[in-house]
């Protein structure tokens, strides 16, 4: 395994940027093969841990560096330009610590942070509230989950998960933090999709597995305060930001071919490409939807990070403020991200279709992740804010 230099780790809040964007050139190198092969990014999940990055939400106190969401997204995002996988289980892996912080209580949470700056662990996901597969039956003390679950981004290669299942009385959504290496967890590498091919969203099997009460999440639990609402809106600008970055990966990518590799129309008139007029109007169209939603990733950070700091004395109202400004902003990378990624085509030529440059990645990225929640209802509750002046009910979508 390589070891990073110290150089390339984080020694304080400061060495983020520098240390994500050597990671992600890292990234870059082996991003198309790994593409085509798909599986779990060991190698490259191993030098985020060494990097420190792991840490970057923890509060100083518990071990971490106190990095803001705007310092978080800002990696993912890098991370994004370079290979969407990665973007998205390192933007998990502080999604599901913001999990325990928003449904567990103080003594929870606080031992969690504590051991994953220490150890240098990742959490990986096996919540998916919309497959109920997974029964939690009551012992004694203890609590038993036992049943299958999908989607379970960045599991494998994982010191903890984040899973839920349904309590066998009551029916009511049940959250713990349990040891990826509990005995009866099954892990399957059954994820072959279209895009996002190394987040290992596969699926798993709980079989009577031992949960002890202090690790259920279930004060003040799931989406019963306000500020525990803010997991969704957090989750929602972890794909904003891969969305984002994909698409100035995209671009980045499409302007270096347009420059160098790509030829000019023989009716255009001009010698290079980078001259047709029509090639600069479809830039002109990249820049702005890139411009734009970069203004609304900005409003949106700026609001959660408000709401987060207020913490449990968060409103209804400052919730819904949230909510909104995170939807817009997700909508917008939806379409901005889908159109880019497919349009690179038209200004990089026929030969930028050749297999072995993969350039169709970043589409089938965006495409398969934007399919995570239909954006229609995003506009939907948009239209009810801005006609009838009615937030977005919460749920775990919004």
């Amino acid at each position: 395994m390589n070891v990073l230099n110290q150089n390339h780790r984080i020694c304080s809040l400061s060495d983020a940027i520098p240390v994500a964007q050597f990671l992600a050139q890292q990234f870059a190198q082996t991003a198309v093969e790994r593409d085509r092969i798909g599986g779990t990014p060991k190698y490259e999940r191993d030098l985020i841990r060494q990097s420190g990055l792991l840490s970057l939400s923890i509060p100083k106190e518990f071990g971490g560096f106190s990095g803001t969401w705007q310092d978080t997204f800002n990696v993912v995002r890098l991370f994004a330009q370079a290979d969407s996988s990665i973007a998205h289980v390192f933007g998990f892996h502080h999604l599901l610590l913001a999990t325990v912080r928003l449904f567990g209580n103080q003594q929870q949470w606080q031992r969690w942070y504590q051991l994953t700056a220490e150890k240098s662990w990742f959490w990986g996901n096996a919540l998916n509230p919309l497959d109920s597969r997974t029964v939690v039956k009551h012992q004694d003390g203890w609590y038993e989950f036992s049943g299958k679950k999908s989607f379970c981004s960045g599991a494998l290669d994982s010191e903890m998960l984040i899973a839920s299942g349904v309590d066998e009385n009551t029916s009511k959504l049940l959250i713990a933090a349990v040891p990826t290496s509990r005995s009866g967890i099954t892990l399957y590498h059954d994820w072959d999709n279209i895009g996002q091919r190394q987040t290992d969203s596969g699926s798993s099997i709980f079989e009577r597995v031992r949960v002890e009460a202090k690790d259920m999440l279930l004060d003040p639990g799931p989406l019963s305060t306000p500020f525990s609402t803010l997991r969704p809106l957090i989750a929602q600008l972890v794909f904003v930001n891969m969305f984002l970055g994909v698409a100035e990966g995209a671009l980045n990518e499409a302007k270096r071919y347009t420059k160098h590799e790509s030829r000019a129309w023989f009716l255009s008139g001009v010698e290079h490409a980078h001259e047709d007029p029509y090639t600069l109007r479809h830039y002109g169209e990249f820049w702005l939807q890139l411009e734009s939603l970069r203004l609304l990733n900005q409003h949106a950070i700026a609001r959660l990070q408000e709401a987060w700091n207020i913490a449990e004395e968060l409103t209804e109202q400052q919730r819904g403020e949230v909510a909104i400004a995170v939807a817009t902003a997700k909508v917008a990378a939806t379409r901005a991200s889908l159109d880019i990624t497919n349009r690179i085509f038209e200004v990089t030529g026929a030969r930028a279709t050749h297999a072995a440059l993969r350039f169709d990645r970043f589409w089938r990225n965006v495409r398969t992740q934007t399919l995570h929640d239909p954006v229609e209802y995003k506009i939907k509750e948009i239209g009810q804010w801005a006609l009838n002046d009615v937030y977005p009910k919460a749920s775990f979508y919004s």
